[in-house]
């Protein structure tokens, strides 16, 4: 059995807005274990957007806990977030630096000597396919190359646990498939990848589980074959399909 990384404990998030509250969490528990892919799954507004920026630290629960390594992360922050990666949607790469200099940037941010750094930098930009593209400002790389750089910044400190928002989102189907390899890669090194994505395909060949949110509640968590084998289904996406369909015909 898989050691348990992160634990999301009965976690709430409500925001205040004009026509009155609105509950984006509504009391959800979640394990997350050591070495997995866990696909974050749901229409627009299910939740999944909120409960990864709540892993992330980006913002606070409402009520309820996020324990890793079954401590509370709100009591110690700070190594918490040095053995967490974030990956977010849009890119947000300094563009007065190059790509380079942005790897450094991330280096010094987290506190590590200058040595380490170039070894990091030089080691990531060989992984990620961007030696050549080294002294190019981030606003002259494609969106593919954008992404390389935003992973490959997450991962400087050597995070245990990586959180991917919509990483492939606006991609070409071939770079999309290029950024699999890189997602599957981390697998490999052990560490746990958190993946929110829109893409039911991407979830299917990536995870090795599933969480589905609708309406700020967690309606599943299972591996991809578990659920073919209980919805007699060939495809995640007939599986979501149906899903999505039940729920919408709830009052």
């Amino acid at each position: 059995m898989a050691q348990r990384l992160v634990h999301v404990k009965n976690v709430s998030k409500i925001y205040q807005a004009a026509l009155g509250a609105v509950h984006a969490l509504n009391d959800i528990s979640l394990d997350i274990y050591q070495g997995e892919i866990l696909s974050l799954l749901g229409v627009n507004g299910a939740g999944k957007t909120t409960l990864s920026s709540i892993i992330a630290t980006l913002h606070p629960p409402t009520s309820g806990d996020v324990l890793y390594h079954d401590a509370s992360i709100y009591s110690n922050l700070l190594p918490y977030r040095y053995a967490m990666g974030f990956c977010p949607q849009k890119a947000n790469l300094d563009t007065q630096l190059n790509v380079r200099e942005n790897l450094v940037f991330a280096g010094r941010y987290f506190l590590l000597d200058a040595k380490t750094i170039n070894e990091r930098v030089e080691r990531l930009m060989q992984q990620f396919g961007l030696e050549k593209y080294a002294k190019f400002n981030v606003n002259a790389l494609s969106g593919g190359y954008k992404q390389r750089v935003l992973i490959a910044r997450a991962l400087m400190h050597e995070p245990k646990l990586v959180i991917l928002d919509e990483p492939t989102v606006g991609l070409d189907p071939d770079i999309r498939r290029q950024l699999w390899d890189v997602i599957r890669a981390l697998k490999q090194q052990g560490k746990t990848v958190i993946l929110t994505t829109h893409y039911l395909e991407e979830a299917e060949k990536l995870s090795d589980r599933v969480c589905m949110l609708s309406r700020g509640k967690i309606i599943m968590t299972a591996t991809v074959h578990d659920l073919k084998e209980r919805h007699k289904k060939e495809t995640l996406e007939e599986i979501f399909l149906e899903l999505v369909k039940e729920e919408n015909e709830q009052p």
